[in-house]
């Protein structure tokens, strides 16, 4: 059963793991569209009037009142989404909790610059740019939408959202949060499918930020180019891990495990890819396995369990189909594998892998952790980079050597020795077909901006 289902009125979302409704929202009719548009047209000047602080400080209340409101919208997340309770409570926390430095971040990114010559001064402002669609996707279902929603506002445009079909009734909540602080028809939100988001990236906006798969992500593209308008693309990957000879294997298995089953694999940086050296190969594994049987599927309300569900049964299947071309072709099933019930998938590890399987080609996005052998670091860094995409990477080996390899790896984001996360400050930004533009950070933010340069006589 998929997450949601349409009638001509409504998305109903369900329980993953029972089937029971959860709730639903209103669809926006198609030819609303552009009335939804026209309002934020309207209230642009208005609000880019304001100083970026001004707007800042209108959004702070905002991530209290999640914070406040975390376990009742944790559970509307967990219960469409299918993730841990935990998980879910968690996330709508974290953007609560970052509301505050995050609008200040934005703010202070979005200041003008001055650059100074032989008679001139320039002054770099960063502008909104009017109207900012923003298309989500269903596996991080409030925290994507914050992550592009508050840097668009702060930078002083107003905002459309249009949440994945799969889970709209979180993104609903969190647009009604932010909407008890901020003026009318600065930040809106159309629910439906494809249809709906067809006609907000072909309707009068200015900038469209997207995370969701290649192919959407192409179409968008192809629709935006008869008006060149902006675009903030985060799209598909096919995370490689490399493990070398000198990595600490407790460290590696330990994120390996983790990274590729958390959220039942349906996160854009998951690894699914594994080279091993060959080595430290047994090792590796039998460590892998152990970490791997710590994770336990089940109902998201269940506290024994931290994988809940897949978000929908298309996407089990396409997880399947994919495990069973490599066992047809040669892969070895290492643990679990086993099939069950419902949209549950079971943490598995596939070993004696190669790129003639799809598994280690074609994006995956479940709980499968796929090893291949190498014989060296080089080799290595040739596999991972063999590929289309470049979101993120992760390497583990010997401090120096892991670190020269890393420069080489074709990657936005390269963790060496520990997960791909930066410091703070650091963007999220994707390499080759991953992504056009990026978001987070001083940089990121500014992306949200149009760059103005003004120059005057220097007195």
């Amino acid at each position: 059963m998929s997450t949601t289902a349409t009638s001509k009125a409504v998305l109903e979302s369900f329980n993953l793991s029972t089937g029971e409704s959860v709730g639903s929202v209103p669809i926006t009719p198609v030819n609303q569209v552009d009335a939804v548009i026209a309002q934020a047209r309207a209230a642009a000047p208005a609000w880019a009037a304001l100083s970026a602080q001004e707007r800042a400080d209108m959004l702070k209340p905002a991530g209290k009142m999640l914070i406040d409101k975390a376990d009742e919208l944790g559970r509307i997340l967990s219960l469409e989404q299918g993730k841990p309770l935990a998980e879910g409570i968690g996330e709508v926390e974290s953007c609560g909790q970052r509301m505050d430095g995050e609008t200040d971040e934005v703010a202070k990114a979005v200041q003008p610059d001055i650059l100074t010559d032989e008679g001139v001064e320039s002054k770099i402002y960063y502008d909104p740019f009017g109207v900012c669609a923003t298309i989500t996707p269903w596996n991080f279902p409030i925290l994507m939408p914050h992550w592009t929603i508050v840097p668009a506002l702060v930078a002083g445009n107003t905002v459309i959202l249009k949440p994945s079909e799969q889970t709209p009734l979180i993104a609903d909540e969190y647009v009604k949060v932010l909407n008890e602080f901020l003026p009318e028809g600065v930040l809106q939100i159309i629910h439906g499918e494809d249809d709906q988001g067809k006609a907000l990236v072909a309707g009068d906006v200015d900038l469209i930020a997207f995370t969701g798969s290649k192919s959407a992500g192409q179409h968008i593209m192809a629709a935006a180019a008869p008006g060149l308008k902006r675009l903030i693309l985060e799209l598909g990957s096919k995370d490689p891990c490399i493990v070398l000879d000198g990595a600490d294997l407790d460290k590696a298995a330990a994120f390996a495990a983790r990274n590729s089953f958390r959220n039942c694999g349906q996160v854009c940086v998951s690894t699914e890819r594994i080279y091993v050296q060959d080595s430290i190969k047994d090792a590796f594994v039998n460590k892998l396995i152990e970490e791997t049987k710590k994770f336990t599927i089940g109902d998201c309300c269940d506290e024994s369990a931290n994988i809940g569900p897949m978000v929908m049964s298309e996407q089990k299947a396409h997880v399947l189909a994919q495990v069973e071309d490599a066992k047809a072709k040669g892969a070895n099933v290492v643990y679990g594998g086993q099939p069950h019930e419902g949209n549950f998938v079971e943490p598995t590890i596939l070993d004696n892998l190669n790129h003639d399987m799809d598994i280690m080609t074609i994006e995956t996005f479940g709980p499968i952790a796929c090893i291949q052998t190498v014989k060296d670091g080089n080799e290595a860094v040739t596999l991972a980079n063999d590929t289309e995409y470049g979101l993120g990477a992760v390497i583990f080996g010997e401090d120096n050597e892991a670190s020269r390899l890393a420069r080489q790896l074709t990657a936005g984001m390269v963790g060496v020795n520990r997960s791909l996360g930066g410091a703070t400050g650091s963007p999220w930004v994707g390499a080759r077909k991953s992504g056009i533009g990026y978001h987070s950070g001083p940089l990121g933010h500014r992306q949200f901006c149009q760059l103005r340069v003004v120059s005057t006589n220097e007195d």
